[in-house]
């Protein structure tokens, strides 16, 4: 067969047959042969995936392709967890039971913060603007006093930097943020973690271009100026958040709109039941701690919850599926020192008088509290507590960091980052074989070369590939990442959320013995260095292993038994620590406090196949 000559259906065809074999060297030639330029980004992505296989195995390296769930199906694991573990599976409602859904909520929520504006105000111009679903991504920061909307890195430094609609370039940046660096500070930055936020974002990107574009008005670096009137940014700020304020309160046109149409704006799946009966089926307590009144959270509960019952059965009140209930939990304060904890009465809605005291009782709803009280209550041992949520800081951050429950974040957005992922493979096999290509040009170069090559065009193609990278998810590109680089966001998750996924639901994919372990956090040192390579014994620190043959005869790691030393000889128990003989290091996983019956001298094996799990 010619090159070149190959069909669409032909190569396909080959594909499928050659990938199954994983035979390498029949791969290079069935790209030699293909012309069609999707079969060619096809092929060459997963050549490159087989040449990283071939090259593995030629160093000696297993290949070992473990089972893995389909990725839409999948829980990511950042910390490792046993399920079987928890006895506690606590849920927030909005954006996690309840899934809003997008774009339709965040248009609702944009067009009421924008005629709120308009009330208290602003231009009627701001009417014409309508929501761009492409624009905002959780994890910007606003930065108040020069009005931008920032994308930055896990050290803070600056991704992508927009002024209104404006996206801004190196020398812009460097004039504000010297080095393109900005270091937190809750005075002037506000990061906008949740999906309600969306709408806000993108309201201040609005009227930061509205007023700078206004041939009425001066623009300013800190704001714009119109005769004796000035603007700042912080007061635009200002506005915007108490217009939010307006429209997200307890009585808004928000929540009023939302309940009027529930079927418009709130996602409906009948799978939610069977998992929480699940949950409590094998032993575990169910719980729900939200910001929401009653009067919202029961309204929309009842909706998520009413499915036709079978025949002989009785329908079931939304409040049966769930051990206990809190509303109007103020989130994070519910995990600090937290307010008064009342009970709820279900027939007015109206909270009773005084502070609850008593056991908290299934079938009966409560506000406020706090974790402390609320736990002392339900007896629950922290790390027995997996808490799902969506609130990045509210949800996550502060369960974990004040309470040290198990965590569990819901990424919606994380159906799309996969598919980007998984679709646009090519896009990031070019950018591995661009860093190849610097690699290679330095190769036999030292610190005694005059002259470096010349990587300019290299770097521009980089610069290309990575922006069609980022297009493809949105105008500010990936949650995640922004090229190589992961952001300020995807560090958050990293750090304080254990598991996440794009639904909690994913947990019906898995039994509730499992066992969610991490994978390898390797550091650069680690991942860019084979253990096939060879290095060479250097004098900069003495060796501190024990199983070293070349130990010194009175050295802590020589292995010979010593005799032991006589009381009139020292007062000392012992001159060196003894060689662990057991597994010393603390397991995410392993809350045990150690036992006297533990097989320390017993030798342990790897488990064979065959063997019972």
């Amino acid at each position: 067969m010619a090159i070149n000559t190959i069909s669409v259906e032909s190569a396909i065809k080959h594909y499928n047959r050659i990938k199954g074999s994983r035979n390498y060297n029949r791969f290079e030639k069935l790209i030699k042969m293909a012309s069609d330029k999707p079969v060619l980004d096809l092929l060459d992505s997963t050549a490159t995936e087989l040449r990283r296989e071939k090259q593995a195995l030629q160093r000696g390296m297993s290949v070992i392709r473990a089972f893995k769930r389909e990725p839409d199906k999948r829980v990511f694991v950042n910390r490792s967890l046993m399920l079987e573990k928890v006895k506690f599976f606590g849920f927030d409602m909005d954006y996690t039971l309840a899934v809003y859904k997008s774009p339709e909520y965040e248009e609702l929520g944009f067009s009421l913060i924008k005629e709120r504006m308009v009330k208290i105000g602003y231009p009627e111009s701001l009417l014409e603007f309508e929501y761009d679903p492409t624009f905002p991504i959780r994890g910007l920061w606003f930065d108040q006093l020069y009005g931008n909307l920032l994308k930055v890195d896990p050290f803070g430094n600056i991704l992508v930097c927009v002024h209104g609609f404006e996206f801004l370039k190196g020398t812009d940046i460097h004039e504000m943020y010297p080095n393109k660096f900005v270091q937190m500070d809750e005075n002037r930055f506000r990061i906008f973690n949740t999906l309600y936020e969306l709408p806000i974002m993108y309201m201040l990107a609005v009227v930061v271009d509205l007023f700078c574009h206004n041939p009425e008005y001066t623009r300013k670096s800190t704001g714009v100026q119109s005769g004796d009137l000035t603007m700042t940014y912080s007061s635009i700020y200002q506005d915007v958040m108490a217009a939010t304020d307006f429209v997200h309160g307890k009585n808004g046109p928000l929540k009023r709109a939302t309940m009027e149409d529930r079927e418009k704006y709130v996602l409906k799946d009948n799978r939610l039941p069977l998992l929480l009966d699940r949950m409590r089926h094998h032993g575990a307590k169910v719980f729900l701690a939200t910001n929401s009144d009653y009067v919202y959270t029961n309204t929309i509960m009842q909706y998520l919850m009413d499915y036709p019952c079978k025949e002989g059965e009785t329908k079931r009140d939304w409040v049966s599926f769930f051990d206990y209930i809190v509303v109007d939990a103020r989130k994070p304060l519910f995990f600090g020192a937290g307010t008064i904890l009342r009970q709820v009465d279900r027939e007015t809605g109206a909270l009773k008088l005084g502070t609850h005291t008593g056991e908290i009782r299934s079938g009966h709803i409560y506000s406020g509290g706090s974790v402390e009280v609320f736990s002392e209550l339900m007896g629950s041992y922290d790390k027995e507590v997996l808490y799902i949520g969506d609130h990045i800081f509210g949800d996550i951050l502060k369960s974990k960091k004040l309470k040290g429950w198990r965590t569990f974040l819901v990424v919606p957005e994380l159906a799309q980052e996969l598919l980007v992922w998984t679709e646009k493979r090519n896009l990031y096999s070019k950018l591995e074989d661009l860093d190849f290509q610097i690699g290679e040009l330095y190769r036999n170069l030292d610190s005694a070369c005059e002259k470096g090559p010349d990587i300019s065009k290299i770097q521009q193609y980089i610069k290309k590939v990575t922006h069609e990278m980022d297009m493809s998810y949105g105008i500010i590109g990936s949650l995640f990442r922004s090229g190589s680089r992961q952001t300020f966001f995807a560090s958050q998750v990293m750090r304080y959320a254990d598991l996440y996924a794009a639904s909690f639901l994913n947990l019906l994919h898995y039994p509730f013995s499992y066992v969610f372990r991490a994978p390898a956090m390797l550091m650069p040192h680690e991942s860019t260095v084979g253990h096939e390579d060879v290095l060479q014994h250097n004098e900069i620190i003495a060796s501190r292993s024990r199983h070293s043959a070349d130990v010194s005869p009175i050295s802590p790691m020589n292995n010979t038994k010593r005799h032991p030393l006589e009381r009139s000889d020292t007062m000392n128990a012992r001159r060196f620590a003894d060689t662990p003989r057991q597994f010393t290091q603390v397991q995410e996983d392993d809350d045990s406090d150690g036992s006297k019956d533990s097989d320390k001298d017993k030798e342990l094996t790897p488990p064979q196949e065959g063997d019972e799990a």
